[in-house]
């Protein structure tokens, strides 16, 4: 595995979506700024939805809070609804306690310049459903959606919220001092293979092509499904970029083309953003599956190249301020082998998913950059390639040197 290249000033180390439930983590006086919303505001409004929306009219909301780790991609609320004790079962299907910790994710406000196009606030509450309803993989109980933007100023969707840790971005996990780094070599072994499982059952989610046909086409081959994939991610660098191309990440578009795998299986539900700072860890085990606004239907290989690419991109970092990081941690080798032990298949082209992986982090990170440069949090670069933090790296990946 290549040395992954990284630009460290300013440090930008968040790659898709960020963890708004991790205690390790600390505000960042170079973060990006996210929400604009005032919490007294949403608590209001809240209230009153909610007193509409199930009948209940004793409903209250309390301990509104916005986390200082809110995500760039969707915005987190985080809320307690208190209900009459003679009224906590009225519209829920198991018995709803006196005190509910919520969570709500809504679409970033337009002045927030969103990382995205589209949030897919719906898709993603329709996945979370689905795959808690068919599959072991933990994800929080949805509870709510709403379409329309009135309520909140953007549509939102609700789920209970889940108590555990994640690893930290910020500063990452790899720098130290946090539950992951200290943990054992047993510990983190266990934390590895507990979440390729989770990445398993994900994949051999039971479903018809029809009902999961708002993220793409389950009947279709692998090579169409990964051209599906593939084309999606086009036309975000467009949307993102094309107004100002960054020429490292075109030229890696021509190298996927270049690259294509001779053989692709059948696509499978993709989690999209599969990386351990969307997990919710408990004793080194998953409890909660999160931020699932990338979901889509892809190969195996997207979800196990994301995992092992944003990794090693964190292990770099760590290792280009001098500090060990956590050496072994999530190789590719490793992830694949155990993969297969637990459900017969062997993932390919490993190379060319984590290029892929490179790629589409590097076409979300150069919009994250823009988005400080616009709000004055950074000095735009000399060239376009200086939005992509890892630029050396995509060119590594180029000339081939990465692997060796």
């Amino acid at each position: 595995m290549g040395v992954c290249r990284i630009d460290a000033t300013p440090l930008i180390v968040r790659a898709v979506s960020e963890p708004t439930r991790n205690a390790d983590a600390e505000p960042d006086a170079n973060r990006p700024r996210t929400s604009t919303r005032d919490p007294e505001k949403l608590r209001r409004a809240l209230r009153s939805w909610l007193r509409a929306h199930t009948g209940v009219e004793g409903v209250d909301i309390f301990e509104v809070e916005i986390p200082q780790t809110n995500g760039m991609s969707s915005e987190t609320l985080l809320f307690d609804a208190h209900w009459p004790c003679s009224t906590a079962a009225v519209d829920s299907p198991e018995d709803r306690p006196e005190l509910q910790r919520c969570v709500a994710r809504l679409a970033p406000a337009a002045d927030a310049m969103p990382i995205f196009p589209a949030y897919r606030m719906r898709d993603q509450f329709q996945v979370m459903a689905l795959v808690g309803a068919r599959t072991a993989v933990p994800v929080p109980r949805t509870l709510w959606y709403e379409a329309d933007p009135a309520v909140l100023g953007a549509e939102f969707f609700v789920m209970e919220r889940v108590e555990g840790q994640v690893p930290p971005d910020i500063l990452p996990y790899t720098f130290g001092g946090n539950w992951l780094a200290e943990a054992g070599e047993a510990d983190r072994r266990r934390l590895q293979e507990s979440t390729v499982a989770t990445l398993a059952r994900i994949h051999a989610l039971a479903a018809t092509a029809e009902e999961v046909a708002f993220l793409g086409d389950l009947s279709a081959d692998g090579d169409t499904a990964l051209r599906a994939h593939v084309d999606g991610w086009r036309a975000y660098y467009r949307w993102a970029h094309g107004d100002h191309p960054i020429p490292v990440l075109e030229k890696m578009f021509a190298w996927l083309d270049a690259h294509w795998p001779a053989t692709v299986d059948t696509p499978v539900l993709s989690w999209g953003d599969a990386r351990i700072g969307n997990i919710m860890y408990r004793d080194f085990t998953p409890v909660a599956v999160l931020d699932w606004e990338m979901a889509g239907i892809a190969p195996r290989e997207v979800d196990l190249g994301w995992l092992v690419f944003l990794h090693r991109f964190f292990q770099d970092l760590a290792e280009f301020f001098g500090l060990p990081g956590i050496p072994g941690f999530l190789s590719f080798a490793d992830v694949a082998s155990h993969y297969t032990a637990l459900t017969g298949y062997r993932p390919r082209d490993p190379e060319f998913y984590e290029a892929y992986a490179a790629l589409r982090q590097g076409i979300v990170m150069g919009r994250v950059n823009q988005r400080r440069v616009r709000f004055g949090e950074q000095e735009a670069p000399a060239a376009p390639d200086g939005l992509v933090n890892h630029a050396a790296t995509l060119e590594h990946m180029l000339d081939g040197s990465h692997w060796g």
